[in-house]
């Protein structure tokens, strides 16, 4: 592109769109499409998913729940924060963080906040992620795993998962960029 002024301009428009396959977890679409300098793409394709929600729930005596969990994508089990899905059901995304964390590990309550709003791979997904910080919560319950759900839930101190994230133990980069970024505004004096 001749001016890098003009990515910015204008959306990239539309001539031709097809769905390729639609399922439940993938939706993948190919598109023609002409660039904003009059370029055209004759093949692009966007893989479409719900958006997703992420929390990072600590505990009145600050521990941070976790949740160990095989991911066949990868092929290993690592960390995570509780996560899931946004249900067309949810009234908002914090309610359908809410639901995912009271669903996954019995906790709930607290006081919540939205702590940023990601994308995994804006390039070709057409989703995005929103990650919660919920502090003081506590438990309230039992979890309801959905049937392709399998994973251990554990507490850990808040002080210990800054060694943990460089020790590689988070691989979804979608929880580990929430993790860093709370940790750096709890350094730096910000309130989170």
């Amino acid at each position: 592109m001749s001016n890098p002024e003009q990515a910015d301009a204008a959306p990239w428009k539309v001539l031709e769109s097809k769905y390729l396959i639609r399922r439940p977890w993938l939706t993948v679409r190919r598109e023609s499409l002409r660039l904003p300098d009059g370029r055209t793409v004759p093949e692009y394709y966007v893989l479409e998913y719900p958006d997703w929600v992420n929390v990072i729930a600590i505990t009145e005596d600050e521990h941070v729940i976790l949740e160990r969990q095989y991911r066949h994508g990868i092929g290993c089990a690592a960390w995570e924060i509780p996560c899931g899905v946004l249900e067309k059901t949810d009234a908002s995304p914090l309610a359908g963080a809410q639901r995912e964390l009271m669903e996954e590990t019995g906790y709930g309550g607290g006081e919540w906040s939205l702590l940023d709003t990601l994308s995994a791979n804006p390039a070709s997904t057409n989703n995005r992620t929103y990650c919660f910080l919920a502090r003081g919560v506590k438990k309230l319950g039992e979890p309801h795993l959905d049937a392709g759900e399998c994973f251990n839930v554990k507490l850990f101190p808040l002080d210990e998962i800054p060694a943990m994230l460089l020790r590689g133990e988070f691989v979804q980069a979608l929880h580990v960029a929430p993790l860093w970024k709370f940790f750096c505004l709890r350094e730096h004096g910000k309130p989170c």
